[in-house]
């Protein structure tokens, strides 16, 4: 599979790459992490930007906080400058605050979302943005407010869709279910964490994404780096990947961590792949998974991390890795195995246990079709 095999997003006709090219790396502006300030020069973006796009790829993926707003500057100049805005999805988002001392610059309040959404037009040189992502739960403001204000921009034509990223789980189905009952514009998608290493969306977040029709975008698909290939089951932890004697660093050096890389040096070897090309092609295969975000700083780290849909893992591969990473069913989740639900409620069958055409389909598409990403014929 291609870069430019592209699926639909969630119940949306919007038609992505399942590679995602994530900007936060664009431009040299201060971002600040552990381990000091990095971002890649326009130069380098720009190369990026070029190689991604020449490879077919048409998810970007970006936010108002990157890079102090230079990050949307840089993917505004790059499309200018290719001529191809109605080519590409071009994702942002709102929520950090970037002005010091203004309260309101900042949240899911509606006065900073519609400051944001003009603010990042200008820096995008776009007349609208395909898809405006909620970036962070505020905590505070109203879903009723957050819903209504964004299916205003729609109805404006700011914004051609909604989603929303690092919410919880009832949040999400809050505003999904708002927006259904009173008929504004419905989220299509809903950008997490998700690796090898972070499965915890799978019990509440993927059933969510599978039953509303949200198509899930995966951001970190190398947790942070552990799963890129600079790092094997004997390496030091050392960096900013671990806890130093300040208790700052990431702390991703966990007993279950390494095993999990040991997994991975495994598969990769046996299938004669890199380390971040097995990972990326794990998590695109998940169910609920529309498309991973992937971020680079150098062309040949995205060359590397484009060829993970070259090649497909096999079953017993993908089984392999699934154990090695597996986390324990969370209450309630774990009172809901087959088996024992079928000796609780002595049923004499299992949860499950329908043909396909048992269940209706005239509230939502297809599931398969639409939220576990089955191919469409699309170029």
């Amino acid at each position: 599979m291609s870069l430019d095999h592209y699926f639909l997003l969630g119940r949306s006709g919007l038609r992505v790459s399942r590679l995602s090219l994530g900007t936060m790396t664009f431009g040299n502006g201060g971002i600040r992490g552990i381990g000091g300030t990095w971002g890649s020069s326009e130069e380098a973006a720009r190369e990026i930007f070029r190689r991604y796009v020449e490879a077919g790829g048409n998810f970007i993926d970006t936010a108002d906080s990157y890079a102090a707003g230079l990050s949307e500057s840089l993917v505004g100049k790059f499309v200018g400058e290719m001529g191809i805005r109605e080519q590409l999805v071009i994702a942002t988002k709102f929520s950090n605050n970037s002005a010091s001392g203004n309260p309101n610059a900042g949240g899911n309040g509606r006065k900073n979302i519609m400051r944001a959404v003009d603010a990042s037009l200008r820096r995008l040189k776009t007349d609208y943005i395909d898809l405006y992502w909620l970036h962070t739960w505020d905590r505070m403001t109203p879903v009723e407010e957050v819903v209504r204000t964004l299916d205003d921009l729609v109805r404006a034509g700011k914004i051609l869709h909604v989603g929303f990223s690092d919410v919880p789980g009832w949040y999400a189905a809050r505003a999904q279910t708002w927006a259904e009952v009173h008929g504004l514009s419905q989220p299509i998608a809903l950008q997490l964490p998700y690796s090898l290493v972070e499965r915890s969306i799978e019990h509440e977040f993927v059933p969510l994404a599978q039953t509303s029709g949200l198509g899930v975008v995966a951001w970190s698909p190398l947790a942070m780096g552990l799963l890129s290939g600079k790092y094997r089951s004997g390496d030091t932890a050392s960096g900013r990947l671990s806890l130093d004697a300040s208790g700052s660093g990431l702390g991703l050096f966990s007993d279950r961590n390494i095993r999990i890389v040991s997994a991975l040096e495994k598969v990769a070897l046996e299938v004669g792949r890199s380390m971040a090309q097995v990972a990326l092609n794990w998590v695109t295969d998940r169910p609920g998974v529309a498309a991973a975000i992937i971020g680079a700083s150098r062309l040949e780290q995205l060359d590397e991390n484009l060829a993970a849909l070259d090649f497909a893992l096999s079953a017993e591969h993908k089984t392999f890795l699934n154990a090695a990473s597996a986390i324990e069913a969370p209450y309630p989740y774990r009172l809901f195995a087959d088996d024992y639900q079928a000796g609780i409620l002595n049923t004499g069958s299992t949860v499950g246990d329908k043909p396909e055409h048992y269940y209706s389909r005239t509230f939502l598409p297809k599931v398969s079709d639409y939220v576990f990403g089955q191919p469409k014929d699309q170029k």
